[in-house]
């Protein structure tokens, strides 16, 4: 294994010297810094980064924790955030709890052990233990994406309210006015900003908000199918579902046409994220897209200016929203 050592007498110059260009702790002359760098490609030499990360107190690795890695709008987000590092040089730790909190806990120990420059934190429901532990981590630069915000961190988010006003206000256009709605689960920040501006779009229509069409859930498929299954046995049917997100959509598709009914013709679906498989579904889903890819760049590029630059992050990050036209919902003007 090629040692620094090496390196240096290769170049014709002193350990220190190399080590000083390596980790940029001093200047090195031009000359003696390019005769230094061309030891270090001729003879393979891998700096080591633990090494680099003593000396200059920075490891250029950033920590996220997830809840759900599967689920498609999480995995659009990550791979934003994975571009993001990327293109500075910064490398992605990411740990995902399946749900549960003494995982995400450990996870999170896991990372502080790992010298993380940086933590994101994107999540289904508020978990009180991690927003806790998140307070007692001094100025550790933190990212809290599409959940509840944290005082200390930077919250990145969509614009939910405008998202669900925008949903509820093409179904209304459409000529539906039975409309019901399957929501993520009651704490769930998102979820009661998309709940508002459906009830803001209602109200404004004059429509009535009818409980028993609606059924809360955990944003999955599953919970989808068995929420719409619920709303199924009311004595009448709504005219149209806004499902909170496309995954639940996509189970409403399911509980629909178990009952025997047809969409759009008898029940439309609109849903909210547009992830990849929405315009593979059928019919193709109609929904509010979601910035996931920009949410996730836009939050890792917030930490490393931080880092590099010394920039001041913002304490809210908000995208807008943009309805997609698809085929799940009729048009009965």
């Amino acid at each position: 294994m090629v040692s620094i050592k090496d390196v240096a007498k290769a170049a014709g110059v002193s350990a220190s010297t190399v080590s000083h260009v390596i980790n940029e702790t001093r200047y090195v002359a031009p000359l003696t810094r390019q005769k230094v760098e061309d030891a270090i490609q001729s003879l393979g030499f891998q700096p080591s980064m633990m090494a680099r990360a003593l000396k200059v107190k920075r490891t250029n690795i950033i920590g996220m924790l997830v809840s759900s890695s599967s689920n498609p709008f999480f995995a659009d987000v990550v791979r934003g955030v994975e571009e993001g590092c990327y293109q500075n040089n910064f490398s992605l730790i990411l740990c995902n709890s399946g749900h549960q909190s003494d995982r995400q806990l450990a996870n999170l120990n896991t990372l502080l052990q790992r010298r993380i420059d940086a933590l994101m934190v994107m999540t289904t429901k508020t978990d009180p233990a991690l927003y806790h532990q998140l307070s007692k981590l001094g100025d550790l630069p933190k990212a809290i994406l599409d959940s509840a915000p944290h005082p200390n961190a930077c919250t990145l988010q969509d614009d939910s309210v405008l998202g669900g006003r925008l949903a509820t206000e093409h179904l209304i256009g459409r000529g539906l006015t039975k409309i019901g709605c399957l929501m993520g689960p009651e704490d769930h920040p998102r979820s009661i900003e998309r709940y508002k501006g459906f009830k803001t779009a209602m109200e404004a229509a004059g429509l009535p908000v009818e409980t028993k069409w609606q059924a809360a859930g955990l944003l999955t498929a599953s919970s989808g199918y068995e929420g719409m299954k619920k709303i199924l046995e009311a004595d009448n049917l709504p005219e149209a579902i806004f499902a909170f997100n496309d995954l639940m959509a996509m189970g409403a598709y399911r509980a629909i046409q178990e009952h025997g009914l047809c969409i759009p013709e008898d029940i439309s679906v609109i849903g909210y994220d547009d992830v990849e498989y929405a315009s593979y579904m059928a019919p193709t889903l109609t929904t509010i897209k979601q910035p996931s890819f920009e949410l996730g760049l836009s939050a890792a590029e917030a930490l490393i200016n931080h880092l590099e630059e010394k920039t001041k992050m913002p304490p809210v990050i908000k995208l807008v929203p943009e309805l997609i036209l698809r085929s799940s919902v009729i048009n009965q003007e």
